[in-house]
């Protein structure tokens, strides 16, 4: 890993999990040339940090809920460092976040913002993405969060010539 993604990521007091394969069908990301689409990533542990499960505004606060979207944050640079490597990511071109929510709920955005600043902690210019914050009535396990992303990478030719 790059030393100063390193030292952001120690900077931000978080550390990152295990790669973990998905149970059912489905890879934890595919490429086409330099963009990867990585899976969605759920809030569930992330090594001893703790799930968070439940409806926004109705069983989890908006910080809570913004905690499980940090949570899912790292579960995704997790998955970009064991796929692809956090040094290869250009940008992060769009990050989808779904909020399992209360139907009164609309803090959507408050909460996935939780994962964007991470991002852009970690990956300094590159973390800045287009993204979409959606409230849902149930998503898998009962998590609060779920975020999805799209990812470009450095080619080849810019690799050897940093």
């Amino acid at each position: 890993m790059d030393k100063l993604i390193e030292a952001r990521i120690n900077a931000a007091g978080i550390r990152l999990g295990e790669h973990v394969p998905p149970r059912y069908r489905y890879v934890s990301f595919t490429r086409a040339g330099d963009i990867a689409y990585f899976s969605g990533k759920t809030s569930v542990a992330v090594g001893s940090l703790q799930s968070r499960t439940g409806k926004a505004g109705r069983d989890v606060t908006v910080d809570e809920a913004g905690e499980a979207a940090r949570l899912c944050a790292i579960s995704l640079l997790s998955a970009i460092e064991f796929g692809v490597g956090l040094e290869r990511v250009k940008g992060i071109l769009k990050l989808t976040g779904f909020v399992a929510s209360d139907p009164d709920f609309s803090e959507q955005a408050v909460v996935v913002d939780h994962a964007s600043r991470l991002l852009v902690d970690v990956l300094g210019e590159a973390g800045w993405h287009a993204r979409t914050a959606i409230g849902v009535a149930v998503l898998p396990g009962d998590a609060t969060v779920e975020l999805e992303a799209v990812v470009q990478l450095t080619s080849h030719v810019e690799e050897a010539q940093a």
